[in-house]
């Protein structure tokens, strides 16, 4: 599948603001089933320093820059076309069990890509939760394989939690998520992601969109018409098992990947800190649409 991508972020300000430094994550990542061309960020006002092309801690491309003239408002637009390819068919030949790939998980294991170890403890939104135990529980029983368990757990979430926008915001603490059993996709990855760390495994908040156009015969997908989120669990021997509860399925051609961390504080598309401004309005507007 071929897409041509836009993404527009428009800050609203209420009063000035003097002076504003910003990071932001709008460029896609290069990696395998995914290829990144015509990527361009445009800046309005035009910033004073810009860093374009540096990288995070996670390896995601990073914008970095300052604003020194008094605006009260900032636009910002990234454009890119990708082409992606399917993703690499579920492992279904000597796939290991949950709880021996947990034995590995921790410091100590026995060959352990040191790599994963950043999503295998809590992060900032996403802490160690009894009620992510509790919650996961059922998929994982004893020796059961790992993709089949996270399989059952992405289904059961898709199930049990609401797709409600306006339930929750960005600082929605997780534990509501658990109680309200409501929110959006960034809730739900962050609800996958507490139950795989609680099971002793290493998990990852993945940040992208997903396609606006839905194959013909089918309903368009939750998620559409704005950045979208899943998350990705790590099989030792095979690599990131990319898995989306809003939709109950495994990442695939629909799915473009932009960055990845441990949870959406890592991956936020656009952050700062801004001298001024008052209250603010925050507007995106996100098309994916096939390119030919």
């Amino acid at each position: 599948m071929k897409f041509r991508v836009r993404h527009l972020t428009t800050y609203r300000y209420t009063e000035p603001v003097q002076l504003s430094h910003h990071a932001a994550h709008l460029r896609p990542r290069e990696v395998d089933g995914q290829q990144i061309s015509k990527v361009a960020v445009s800046i309005r006002p035009e910033p004073a320093v810009l860093h374009d092309g540096g990288r995070d801690y996670f390896g995601n491309p990073t914008t970095f820059f300052t604003i020194q003239e008094p605006h009260s408002t900032l636009v910002i637009e990234s454009t890119f076309v990708v082409e992606t390819n399917q993703q690499p068919p579920l492992p279904q030949i000597a796939v290991p069990s949950w709880d021996s790939v947990r034995l590995d998980a921790w410091p100590g294991g026995r060959g352990l890509d040191e790599s994963v170890m950043d999503y295998v403890f809590a992060s900032p939104q996403v802490p160690m939760l009894q009620e992510a135990a509790d919650f996961a529980a059922p998929s994982f029983p004893p020796g059961r394989p790992l993709t089949e368990a996270v399989l059952d757990l992405v289904s059961r979430i898709h199930k049990e939690f609401a797709f409600d926008p306006e339930a929750t915001s960005v600082g929605t603490p997780l534990m509501t998520v658990f109680e309200e059993r409501r929110g959006v996709c960034q809730d739900f990855a962050h609800v996958g992601i507490a139950c795989v760390r609680a099971m002793g495994l290493a998990a990852r908040y993945v940040s992208g969109y997903i396609r606006t156009i839905a194959p013909p015969g089918k309903e368009k997908m939750v998620g559409a018409d704005a950045s979208h989120a899943w998350l990705s669990v790590y099989q030792p021997g095979w690599g990131w098992l990319d898995v989306d509860p809003t939709n109950n399925m495994a990442a695939g051609q629909d799915h473009v990947v932009v960055a990845w961390g441990r949870d959406y504080d890592d991956v936020s598309p656009v952050r700062g800190v801004v001298l001024g401004g008052g209250d603010h309005q925050v507007i995106v507007a996100v098309d994916v649409v096939e390119a030919a």
